[in-house]
């Protein structure tokens, strides 16, 4: 009898240990696998955002880490990526968090050139409501571009608001609060970006990527 649940015992600890090692193997190889995706993933948006006619060298390779719970929206550190020209600093693209939206957070990218002009903003994640506020993704409407080439006059500058506050930029039919909050986002980063461009631009690389 003992021999026997000796046995069963072992058997089962034998079976455990594989299937503890499987699920490892699986949970590494998907891993591996949906990092890559998202770093190519990272990439496509960091072309589009920052053309690729304006800097010769690999975006991710110059990652730098900002903390600034003000600006960006949340009290972690977030990656932003600096373009440069022959070694000269050209442009940013910044990563930051819209708190205020519809649904909760709202993690946007932009690139601002070296002089501040906006030269592109994407949407990386959002929970906003399908069919109104979603229209922040490109693939469902082209109102991310309407901040291509905008620039920053001063923090009071009255265009950057939705048109409903008397600024410029459109709101969304039937939904103003997810708009709004990512206007704020994106003129917040500008205006950091304004302020601290010589320290930024100049900044060592301190993400410890390398991104192939």
């Amino acid at each position: 009898m003992k021999k026997s649940m000796l046995r069963n015992g072992l058997l089962l600890a034998v079976f455990a240990f594989f299937c503890t090692a499987l699920v490892a193997l699986v949970n590494q190889q998907t891993f591996d696998k949906i990092k890559e995706q998202q770093q190519l993933e990272l990439k496509r948006v960091l072309h589009q955002i920052i053309p690729a006619t304006m800097h010769d060298n690999e975006l991710v390779q110059h990652c730098i880490l900002i903390h600034n719970e003000e600006v960006l929206g949340v009290d972690t550190p977030l990656p932003s990526y600096i373009a440069s020209m022959k070694g000269i600093p050209v442009a940013i693209a910044i990563e930051t968090v819209a708190p205020d939206g519809y649904s909760g957070n709202i993690k946007l990218i932009i690139g601002i050139s070296a002089d501040g002009e906006v030269l592109g903003v994407r949407t990386l994640s959002h929970a906003e409501t399908p069919g109104l506020g979603d229209k922040i993704e490109l693939r469902k409407s082209d109102w991310v571009l309407s901040f291509n080439g905008m620039s920053l006059l001063s923090e009071s500058d009255p265009r950057w608001n939705v048109k409903k506050d008397g600024g410029e930029i459109d709101q969304f039919t039937g939904a103003t609060i997810t708009p709004r909050a990512y206007v704020k986002a994106v003129k917040r980063a500008l205006v950091y970006v304004n302020v601290n461009k010589d320290m930024l631009l100049t900044r060592p690389a301190n993400c410890e990527v390398n991104y192939q």
